[in-house]
């Protein structure tokens, strides 16, 4: 079950909003397990019953049905059936995941659990045989407190952890999730230690979930405890929250190994609330942090391309790696992420992983993700799943959002392969209507080898002018050198605001004579100049945004869900009629297009929080930090926020979590104008 912190807004969170209230301010009232002697800050973690060697793969209902009636035994029975249907199975997958209100609300006279009769009409074992049978296993769920985070209160485990361990053992368990509501302020280590021995003593072996949501530092003490524990809050189905989650779990590599892991949260991937590229990169990053694999979607209704990614099996391979290693970032500079992992074959994955909002050039080596010195080398690309040859560059023009995964060796036979070269464009990607604009291509060639007969080629919307300016081919293309060509292209008058694809491509020719195309959409932007004057930024179009719960609302605070659920913005008991209303983590960016010198406005966490919140105000120019608010809290009234933007094109308004993660990080930018 998503359990982020306690007050967010959306309906299934209000209905827990009781229980998870009482849960956190318990675990933020516990002392760190190490400052209290519990453990010690480094730990050398123990995979001690021998289960989740490699981190385990499955399927979870809660992104799926909630506690909607359709969680029932003949909906859990027949994602047993599409793990085999459709090649879930063959591709890995093993645990068919139980989440909340599974149990009637109160145990039976012997203290015993009793699955809901309605939902479970045969019982928790009959579902288990049943998956069984499937060649599957069966996960279920419980919390470490006296009640679930289900509004209705369903039995936890806590005090009764003997007697329910035994039970799921007795109906044939194999995963326990265990979550962290009404845990009564009961120390963690204590309560999921009493958990671990009484899933020991069952003599079963049941792989041991911990879902604190990173509240007490399990990494510093659960790898004797768990096989796996939750580093973070709840993911949601969007690309500031995957992000987030992203930018905690990767510093926490040493943590990782065989039998015991960092669990990021479910992944999103298919839910609908992130683009097929923003689903491959949350596939490709959750692989290389080797985390568990547990599909959120429902399975019933995925679309092909959902089941395309979730069964790459080269993807798949890099997480399933029985070395262990959680990949270790080797860079990040402006959003442009390197993250390597070693491999038990001695290769390594490398992700290219693209933050930003545009298309950016990404480059490591060889040596840098820590292969030996070697004549070339060959890489794997694990999406487009073919093999070429590099002389020890890894680059590539990674689109926004997205990612190139690459499985790199040391391969004394990389001249069998074509020459990898890297496709990418540079220049202005904002584009007023009716004005020409100029944009230049690359097409670099990687190898040892020449690449041969090269061409690039860029095309726009029909409607669209896109003309070559400058050779766009050439006989050949040496290792380490460039065909460069610069392209002219014009949006027709009236072309409305809004993002458009390009399609950019090249071609070569192998010098084994093999032919080699590659191609993807590129997205420019139509703008609109601000008007002169002091307009709000809620009257004008943005070129993008991200926002950590629902979208970012315009004239109203966020209410985390659909558009238009805002309430009016106030801050401090003052009504604001205009702004944008955010979440943490949030980014707005607009065009100025260097005719304005001035962003400004009153800042702060909305009043509907009830205290909670906890931001940081940002305002950048032209990429670069313009200004910042520092942490501010609920029980801090609105502060003034300006910034310099003279001569900037373009201006983002950020907001970050505070450093606490993204509970009830409802940030106002109250009246937020330009002054042009």
């Amino acid at each position: 079950m998503r359990h982020l912190p306690p007050s967010h807004s959306r309906p299934i969170r209000r209905r827990i909003l009781g229980t998870l209230v009482t849960a956190l301010l318990c675990a933020g009232g516990l002392a760190s397990p190490a400052a209290a002697g519990s453990a010690p800050d480094t730990v050398t973690p123990k995979a001690d019953n021998g289960l989740a060697l490699t981190p385990p793969m499955g399927f979870n209902n809660w992104n799926s049905t909630h506690c909607r009636a359709d969680f029932n035994e003949a909906m859990v029975e027949g994602i047993a059936d599409i793990f085999v249907a459709k090649g879930l199975k063959a591709a890995g997958y093993q645990y068919v995941n139980l989440d909340d209100c599974w149990a009637l609300p109160q145990r039976n006279a012997d203290g015993k659990l009793v699955p809901d009769p309605v939902r479970f009409p045969h019982g928790i074992k009959a579902v288990a045989d049943y998956v069984h049978s499937k060649g599957l296993k069966l996960g279920i769920y419980t919390s470490a407190g006296t009640r679930t985070c289900d509004s209705t209160g369903l039995p936890g485990a806590l005090g009764h952890e003997v007697s329910d361990a035994q039970q799921f053992a007795d109906w044939g368990v194999d995963y326990l999730k265990y979550d962290n509501c009404n845990n009564q302020g009961v120390d963690a280590v204590k309560r999921y230690t009493a958990m671990r021995d009484a899933l020991a003593a069952t003599g079963r072996p049941i792989v041991y979930s911990i879902c604190e949501w990173g509240s007490n530092k399990p990494w510093e003490w659960a790898g004797d405890i768990g096989n796996l524990w939750r580093t973070t809050g709840d993911i949601s189905d969007n690309w500031a929250s995957m992000l987030s989650i992203i930018k905690q779990n990767l510093p926490l590599a040493a943590a990782a190994g065989p039998g015991h892991w960092n669990d990021p949260d479910m992944l999103e991937v298919g839910n609908g609330g992130m683009t097929d590229t923003e689903y491959r990169t949350h596939f490709s990053m959750w692989s290389v942090m080797a985390a568990p694999l547990l599909i959120g979607t429902d399975l019933r209704k995925a679309s092909d391309e959902t089941y395309n990614i979730v069964t790459n099996k080269e993807v798949i391979a890099v997480d399933q790696d029985p070395l262990g290693k959680q990949g270790t970032v080797l860079s990040s500079d402006d959003g442009r992420w390197v993250v390597a992992k070693e491999m038990k074959d001695g290769s390594r994955a490398v992700a290219l992983f693209n933050e930003s909002d545009s298309p950016q050039r990404i480059s490591t080596t060889a040596a840098a993700a820590g292969l030996p010195k070697a004549a070339a080398y060959t890489e794997r690309d694990l999406w487009q799943h073919r093999t070429y040859s590099t002389a020890g560059t890894l680059s590539a023009t990674v689109p926004a959002h997205g990612t190139v995964l690459l499985r790199v060796a040391a391969d004394r036979k990389w001249a069998m392969y074509p020459p990898a070269v890297d496709t990418g464009i540079s220049g202005p990607l904002l584009a007023e209507a009716g004005k020409a604009m100029r944009v230049t291509t690359t097409v670099t060639d990687l190898g040892r080898l020449p690449a041969l007969r090269v061409s690039a080629s860029l095309t726009g919307p029909a409607d669209w002018t896109v003309k070559a300016v400058s050779g766009a081919s050439a006989p050949a293309v040496p290792g380490g050198k460039s065909l460069r060509t610069s392209w002219q292209l014009t949006a027709p008058p009236g072309t409305p605001a809004g993002a458009y694809d390009l399609q950019l491509a090249s071609a070569y020719r192998s010098p084994a004579g093999e032919h080699v195309t590659s191609g993807q959409p590129v997205p420019v932007h139509v703008v609109v100049a601000p008007p002169a004057g002091s307009p709000y930024l809620s009257d004008l179009p943005e070129i993008s945004s991200t926002n950590g719960w629902g979208p970012v609302e315009k004239d109203t605070s966020n209410g985390e869900d659909r558009a238009g659920d805002g309430k009016p913005m106030t801050i401090g008991g003052t009504v604001y009629a205009n702004g944008l209303g955010v979440h943490a983590p949030s980014a707005v960016e607009y065009y100025t297009g260097g005719a304005c010198s001035t962003v400004s406005a009153q800042v702060g966490v909305d009043d509907e929080t009830a205290g909670k919140g906890t931001v940081t105000f940002e305002i950048w120019a032209d990429g670069k930090k313009a200004a910042s608010t520092g942490v501010l809290t609920n029980d801090k009234p609105a502060q003034p926020l300006s910034a310099d933007v003279s001569g900037a094109r373009t201006v983002r308004l950020v907001v970050t979590d505070g450093g606490d993660g993204n509970d009830s990080d409802h940030a106002d930018w109250a009246g937020v104008r330009l002054s042009c």
